[in-house]
């Protein structure tokens, strides 16, 4: 096992009826940046359910917060923070709107252009502080210090991570996630589940409680995840769903072992210049990678095949085949499609894929550094 260091600051407030708890998290005097998406928790109650829970703090809201949230909007909201003297962001949505606000925290106190932060690292200073109310299950942004911000101008889709702008508190009400649609929850078991396996399918380093960990969390899924839509207002299997989504990246799992991410980097691409939803770019990319590093992951793959999927068998190359269907396979019982053929994205598309990779200096990816652009149009190409 690998040295590590592991702190998780976040609360986790779960189950039915937590967020008349938000009241006694916030600071004296709160003034509270109420940020949310495009509206829906206003169709479904959780907007009044927040103002109730709000009252007596002096609350200014923010709307608007986008699907891969961008840049241009959240520095919108930068702005009525500045200009409110806001002392604290309350986040009401699923991991765009929580990843926005933290970037508005490390934002609003920051003396030069905001996008240094997530193009070139720039420190920051005295971030606000963060909470959250998660309706979407998925990133698991709820629990970490990470950040994805899409800038639609630059045709870029940049992270940072600190552990400055992680939110202090979470709410996890699983009636919370009843009225979503479909897509989103399928794109929600879906990103959860990669987020395992960028950190679970890699190389053994003796690490046998994370794996189990991983294990269980990648089986809560398979099974759950087709019950979420099947069964959209069963509370246990939308508890079991938005659980396993929070453990899956709050930073667990992922100690003391080696980590890829390379199907993410690739994905990020085919949002930033495609539109694509960040799932589906995950389960177009994870397959395809996982046939191309099959000699690098070769023991992971067969221990992800007989403890997750039951594939038992011999012939280590059939029995690798036979578990990526299994993950393909598990893509498409979610409802969603694995092939850049099924979004009307043909070849000719994967050279500026492959060319914003350079761009972005993504040329050497995945745990061991050797994905770079010859294996990243290789998986592209099989992805078609």
């Amino acid at each position: 096992m690998l040295n590590f260091t592991f702190k998780n600051q976040t609360e986790i407030l779960f189950g039915k009826g937590q967020l008349s708890e938000v009241s006694s998290r916030l600071p004296a005097k709160a003034k509270v940046l109420f940020l949310y998406g495009g509206g829906s928790i206003k169709k479904n109650g959780i907007y009044d359910k927040v103002n109730t829970a709000l009252e007596g703090a002096d609350v200014i809201e923010f709307q608007g917060v986008e699907p891969n949230p961008e840049f241009e909007t959240l520095m919108k909201a930068v702005q009525v923070a500045r200009e409110n003297d806001v002392n604290f962001i309350l986040a009401v949505g699923g991991g765009s709107v929580i990843d926005g606000a933290k970037f508005i925290a490390a934002a609003v106190n920051f003396e030069g252009d905001p996008w240094d932060i997530l193009i070139k690292g720039a420190a920051f200073e005295n971030p606000l502080p963060v909470g959250a109310v998660l309706t979407l299950p998925a990133t698991g942004s709820e629990s970490n210090g990470n950040s994805v911000v899409n800038r639609k101008e630059t045709s870029q889709k940049r992270a940072f991570s600190s552990e400055t702008v992680q939110p202090v508190f979470a709410v996890l009400d699983p009636e919370f996630t009843y009225s979503l649609p479909p897509r989103q929850v399928s794109n929600g078991v879906v990103d959860a589940f990669v987020h395992v396996i960028e950190q679970y399918l890699t190389y053994p380093v003796n690490a046998p409680l994370q794996d189990r960990f991983a294990e269980g969390i990648l089986q809560t899924l398979v099974q759950e995840g087709p019950k979420a839509l099947a069964t959209p207002e069963d509370y246990d299997v939308r508890a079991n769903v938005m659980w396993s989504a929070t453990m899956a990246l709050n930073g667990l799992i992922g100690k003391g072992v080696p980590q890829d991410w390379g199907t993410h980097m690739i994905g990020h691409e085919l949002t930033a210049l495609h539109g694509l939803d960040h799932a589906v770019t995950l389960a177009i990319v994870l397959p395809s990678l996982m046939f191309v590093q099959r000699d690098k992951k070769q023991e992971k793959i067969l221990q992800l095949g007989e403890r997750v999927f039951g594939i038992k068998e011999d012939d280590k190359d059939k029995a690798i085949d036979l578990t990526i269907k299994a993950v393909q396979d598990f893509f498409e019982s979610m409802q969603i499609k694995t092939r850049l053929s099924d979004y009307d994205i043909g070849k000719s598309a994967i050279d500026g894929l492959v060319e914003n990779l350079e761009r972005n200096g993504l040329t050497a990816l995945g745990e061991h550094g050797d994905i770079d652009l010859v294996k990243a149009r290789e998986i592209l190409t099989l992805a078609a």
